[in-house]
C-alpha cells in the first residue's frame, strides 16, 4: 500500500461544516459512561479500544475520549517518562530506512506511554509507523485508525475559530497534534481565560474565504484536579507529521 503523510486523514478541515459534531456535555458523558446498561459504559468501551476494535465509531470515540477525564488513570499534569523515552528514540530515527531495533524500541516505549495517555495522537502515529516498518499491517492499521478517530473527535468538538467555540482537549499536546496533522506550524500558545488557550499559526491560512490566524482550545479538563501549588511547565513537542503511516480507505 502507498505510504503518505498523515496530513491527509480523510477528515474535514478545521473550521468547515462538519457531518458529525458534538460539543462535550459533561452531565451526559458522566451519566452514560457510568451506566452499566449504556452502550457507552466506560469499562466496556475501553476494553474494545484496547483490543483494537475497529468497529468503534465516532460516537463511541466521543465518549471514550472525553470520558477518560473521569477515570483515575487521567493524570494530565504528571510526567510521562515513557513518552520522553519514546521521543528520544524517535529523534534518532532514519525515517526512510529505520533499524529494526529502533522500531521495536518505539513499540515498547509507545505501549508504556499509552498507559498514561491512551489517546495521544503522536504516540499512536509513531506506533503505526513502527508496526508498518516491521510489516505488521494489521496493527499498523489499528493504530492509524485510532489516531484518526481521536483527531476527528477533537476536531468535531468545536470549530476552534473563537473562544466561544473551541476544540476540547485532554492534553495540551493533543491540540498541537491536531494542527500538526494539517502541517500547520504554530507559535507559542497564549492562555486567554481559565478554560481556553489560543494557538497562533506561524502563517495564517485561508479557509472558505476567511483568513485564520490561529485556533482556540478548551483545556479546562487538564486543571480540574490540579494539585495545590502546582506550576505547569510545557513538555517539548514532537512534530509528527513527517512520519508516513499507510493510507487506508
Amino acid at each position: 500500500m502507498k505510504r503518505f503523510s498523515i496530513l491527509l486523514l480523510g477528515m474535514l478541515l478545521l473550521g468547515s461544516v462538519k457531518g458529525w459534531a458534538k460539543v462535550p456535555d459533561e452531565e451526559d458523558i458522566l451519566a452514560r459512561i457510568t451506566d452499566p446498561t449504556s452502550a457507552f459504559f466506560y469499562p466496556n468501551l475501553m476494553m474494545r479500544y484496547n483490543s483494537g476494535d475497529r468497529t468503534l465509531g465516532e460516537e463511541e470515540y466521543h465518549y471514550l475520549y472525553y470520558g477518560f477525564a473521569y477515570q483515575e488513570e487521567y493524570r494530565p499534569l504528571e510526567s510521562n517518562d515513557a513518552l520522553d523515552k519514546l521521543m528520544l528514540v524517535a529523534s534518532t530515527l532514519d525515517i526512510d530506512n529505520p533499524e529494526v531495533r529502533s522500531l521495536e524500541q518505539i513499540l515498547v516505549a509507545g505501549e508504556e506511554a499509552l498507559r498514561r495517555d491512551p489517546f495521544s495522537p503522536q504516540v499512536l502515529n509513531l506506533m503505526a509507523y513502527a508496526y508498518g516498518g516491521l510489516g505488521n499491517t494489521e496493527r499498523e492499521q489499528t493504530a492509524y485508525e485510532q489516531m484518526r478517530h481521536v483527531l476527528r473527535t477533537i476536531e468535531s468538538s468545536g470549530d476552534g475559530l473563537s473562544k466561544d467555540t473551541p476544540c476540547h482537549i485532554l492534553m495540551f499536546d493533543h491540540a498541537l497534534s491536531l494542527l500538526g496533522s494539517y502541517e500547520l506550524t504554530t507559535e507559542r500558545a497564549r492562555i486567554i481565560s481559565r478554560d481556553v488557550e489560543y494557538v497562533p499559526l506561524t502563517t495564517p491560512r485561508t479557509l472558505m474565504g476567511k483568513k485564520i490566524k490561529g485556533y482556540y482550545f478548551d483545556y479546562s479538563r487538564i486543571y480540574r484536579n490540579k494539585p495545590e501549588g502546582y506550576v505547569f511547565k510545557r513538555d517539548r513537542t514532537w512534530q509528527f507529521n513527517n512520519l508516513k503511516p499507510r493510507e487506508y480507505k
